[in-house]
Formats: C-alpha cells, structure tokens, sequence
C-alpha cells in the first residue's frame, strides 16, 4: 500500500524531468541553426548540445525533424496568437505595432528560425495551424470568408517577417507595422474594419 502511494510523486518527477530534457533540446536545436542549416546537423550534434543522451533523445522525437516541427509549432502559434486579433482589432496600427514589436524582442529566434534552414518548416506549420484556427472561426455570411481572410493574413505576415528580418537596414517596428496594416490587414479584412476606418477619418476632419 505505501509502495502505491510513492507512485504519484514518481510520475510527477518524471514530467518535470520530461519538460526539461524537451525545453533542452528544443534550445540546443536553436543554438546549432545558428551555426549551420538543418541538413548539416545530426542527431547526435543536439544530443551534446542540449547534454542529453543519445537514446533520450528518441524518447520524445523520432527525428531532428519532429523537434523542428515541435519548436516551429510553440513559436508560431505565439505569432498566430497576435497575428488573428489584429484583423478583429478596431486599432489595427497599433496591433500591427504590437506583433512587429513581439518579433523584434525575439528577433535572433526569430531569424534563425525564418532564415537558419527551419524556414520551410515554419511555413508550413504556420499554414497548418492557421488552418485549424480558420476553422474554428469560419461564419457564414462574412466577407471575405473567415477562413481565406485568416490564411491570408497570417501567410502574408509570416512573408512579411522573414523580409524585414533578412534586411541589412531593416525598417522600423513603425514602419513594417505600417506595412502590415496597409497592405495585408485592410485589404484582407476590408468589411467592418475598412468601413469603421473610413468613419473615424471622416469624424477627424
């Protein structure tokens, strides 16, 4: 009975130590895009990096491709997560001001992952997920259609990001939010978003 009673705390042990060994491999992963392109890393290279046995390793991923998938996923669905409210927003400046500024703080991850050989992977994540979500917010009678709107607002924007990140003078948040706003928000949203813009200008002159 007490040998039971032991097993809980075994397990919760064991998930701490399961969420620290996949945290360490996820940033050793990064740290290696850094230095070279994914073709050129082997499992092993993550192993050392991260200080995780080599079989560990396969216990949480079966490939050094489902632990790019895994670490595209967390980083985009942080970015999807600002990048939908932006066509809902009344401000879209401002949100737009926000998600450029969520890159920039996260600018090095952010390159490494768009432009360090994780960047087909990430487009495709992003689509992925962008998909799951349009689905969940598609209504009929809307226009645009919910779901194009969202996959092209968040395609569009992940395009976006990878150009002012490759730039050797890149714009400031300002100016890719202005962008952001201009080219990718407004066209797409249009509807209740361009016409509530119209309103607030006219009411400014």
């Amino acid at each position: 009975m007490a040998h039971k009673l032991h097993r809980p705390h075994l397990k919760t042990a064991q998930d701490a130590r399961a969420v620290r060994t996949r945290e360490a491999l996820r940033v050793a992963l990064l740290r290696l895009l850094e230095l070279k392109p994914l073709d050129e890393i082997i499992v092993r290279d993550i192993c050392d990096a991260a200080n995780v046995g080599y079989t560990t390793f396969f216990r949480h991923h079966p490939t050094k491709e489902s632990l790019l998938d895994d670490v595209a996923a967390e980083q985009i669905r942080q970015l999807v997560g600002l990048a939908l409210p932006v066509a809902d927003a009344a401000d879209t400046r401002a949100a737009s001001e926000a998600l450029f500024t969520y890159v920039d703080e996260h600018r090095k991850l952010w390159f490494t992952l768009l432009t360090g050989g994780a960047e087909g992977a990430m487009r495709s994540e992003f689509l992925r997920i962008s998909r799951e979500i349009a689905a969940t917010r598609a209504r009929p009678g809307t226009w645009p259609p919910a779901d194009i709107a969202i996959i092209l607002v968040v395609s569009s924007t992940i395009e976006l990001i990878s150009w002012w990140l490759r730039q050797r003078k890149p714009l400031s948040i300002q100016q890719v939010a202005e962008i952001h706003e201009s080219i990718i928000v407004t066209p797409v949203a249009g509807g209740e978003i361009g016409r509530g813009k119209a309103a607030r200008r006219a009411n400014s002159r």
